[in-house]
């Protein structure tokens, strides 16, 4: 898979594929192509909440999940390569953006969360599949159990909930509150 495309290299991580991770992890070159699905998966969720944000809301919806993808991404490898990491742990931060900016690849299918009622049991589906993926994404790059992966990812999302949502949620509500 070390000459793969980027096309197949995005089916194999959808097929939960570790040795695409292991590709992905590898390639410098891949970043790129790991930031674009981010983006993309980010605006196809963004038209896909349409019917439930409106336009505006669609598009602050891609910017904050961009920056929230690095964010989290940022957290995950001080987690799984500094608190968490054994002694064959060898990972960069780089390695750990590809391997989950790469999982993220499933979301392109939250598009579809335009359709009613529909969308929305889809939109759930890939909200699984992205969590599996970003779990595999987690243990190839930092070298550890499925065990520890699924640790590291869930401490990651705590730390990422308490110091970047819950501070944006009480910032936003405080401009709101001195708005109105």
């Amino acid at each position: 898979m070390a000459t793969a495309s980027s096309f197949e290299r995005v089916i194999g991580v959808a097929r939960l594929d570790a040795q695409a991770y292991e590709a992905v992890e590898h390639d410098e070159a891949a970043t790129g192509t790991a930031l674009a699905i981010v983006v993309l998966a980010s605006i196809a969720n963004g038209i896909g909440s349409l019917r439930e944000t409106g336009i505006g809301g669609a598009l602050v919806g891609v910017i904050f999940a961009v920056i929230g993808f690095v964010l989290y991404a940022g957290i995950a490898y001080l987690i799984g390569g500094k608190v968490f990491a054994t002694a064959e742990t060898r990972v960069t931060w780089g390695q750990l953006l590809r391997t989950l900016g790469f999982a993220q690849a499933p979301g392109i299918l939250r598009v579809l969360g335009i359709i009613p009622v529909i969308g929305s049991i889809i939109g759930f589906v890939v909200a699984v599949w992205i969590l599996v993926a970003s779990v595999i994404a987690i243990r190839q790059a930092c070298d550890f159990s499925t065990g520890r992966a699924i640790l590291t990812a869930i401490v990651s999302w705590i730390v990422y909930l308490l110091f970047v949502v819950l501070p944006m949620a009480i910032l936003s509500g405080l401009v709101g509150l001195l708005a109105g």
